[in-house]
């Protein structure tokens, strides 16, 4: 009698299953770029610094001509010359700065006039609102104005820009054409998990995923071919991280130990990467794609096998993460009294 071999049909079919949720998670089977920039004109706000230098730099490489949009003047100019200096073809690609305060009320449609009329008149064809602030702290413990500053900024920045562009590309005198345009959020995984003391912050990006699931319904009422996108980073070892440690409580670093941050490099890469595969939600780390599976909700799937397994799957790891991220904010507590009494002392402490 032949020897039988030590696997079952069941552990085959497992390998074969854990093999095409690994190519499909790869994009094995939807190799084609969804979001081919090379002639094409971008326009990224909160571009002078972090992960919006970092994506245009590497947009630019990709061969897109890049307009770039923040406050500062001097930083702008840098990046353009960073720009011109990674660009594939310098002989066909532009670039160019406007300075613009992305919190001010109706700011979004004369900077856009301004950037199409630099296009020669032309449609933009990729708008990215990168620009965003965060200042950590308990709500309770500080003004609403702080809250309200971080909804004008990480909200509203965002909000006026996708309204003014939206409104041209889906004018009803807007040219319908087979090539579609895209409009990038960026949000935050905080979006998907709150965690104490972001309470000034993430309400802002939460609202911000609320309003791109409903833009992504939106834009298929209309003619015009517009995809909608949002990028959810998580840390990115940038100029505003160092800003935002200035004022995160102790305990929240306790809650965020352990976890990755990231190089603005590598986020605009995951998120270049993501958006080149046509994806809606896109996260740019292990985490981050956990923490999208477990809250997916009314959003559009970035694929449908894949996501649902996992979905499926994330629910379980709660049982165990949720109750020691709670456990944490007790033991702190516990500790260190109550959150007016230690708010205030040093990131080292």
């Amino acid at each position: 009698m032949d020897h039988i071999p030590n696997f079952s049909w069941t552990n085959i079919a497992i390998a074969l299953l854990i093999a095409l949720i690994s190519a499909l998670a790869m994009g094995a089977f939807f190799s084609k770029n969804q979001m081919p920039v090379e002639g094409k004109t971008i326009l990224i706000t909160g571009a002078s610094e972090g992960m919006g230098r970092s994506a245009a730099l590497q947009l630019a490489a990709k061969g897109a001509s890049v307009i770039l949009v923040s406050r500062s003047a001097d930083k702008l100019a840098a990046v353009v010359a960073e720009c011109e200096a990674a660009a594939r073809d310098p002989q066909t690609q532009r670039f160019a700065f406007f300075t613009a305060d992305v919190s001010k009320p109706d700011y979004a449609a004369p900077l856009l006039a301004d950037a199409v009329a630099w296009n020669g008149g032309r449609p933009l064809d990729v708008v990215w609102c990168v620009a965003g602030t965060s200042t950590p702290d308990f709500w309770l413990e500080v003004p609403l104005s702080r809250s309200r500053s971080q909804m004008d900024i990480n909200y509203w920045g965002a909000a006026e820009m996708a309204h003014a562009v939206l409104r041209l590309w889906c004018a009803p005198g807007a040219p319908v054409v087979p090539e579609p345009k895209h409009l990038v959020f960026t949000s935050s995984v905080l979006a998907f998990f709150p965690v104490v003391g972001y309470g000034p912050y993430t309400p802002a990006k939460s609202a911000l995923r609320g309003l791109a699931d409903t833009l992504v319904q939106e834009v298929e009422a209309y003619p015009q071919a517009v995809r909608v996108h949002v990028v959810y980073p998580g840390s990115i070892s940038s100029p505003g991280f160092e800003r935002e440690n200035r004022t995160k409580p102790a305990v929240t670093r306790v809650i965020e130990d352990g976890d990755p941050v990231q190089t603005p490099d590598a986020v605009a890469a995951a998120a270049i990467a993501g958006l080149e595969k046509g994806h809606y939600a896109i996260t740019v780390a292990f985490l981050g794609h956990v923490l999208r599976w477990g809250v997916q909700g009314g959003s559009p799937r970035n694929n449908w096998f894949v996501d649902t397994i996992m979905a499926c799957l994330v629910p379980i790891v709660w049982i165990f993460a949720l109750p020691d991220v709670y456990s944490k904010i007790r033991k702190y507590t516990k500790e260190h009294g109550h959150p007016a009494t230690y708010r205030n002392k040093s990131i080292t402490d």
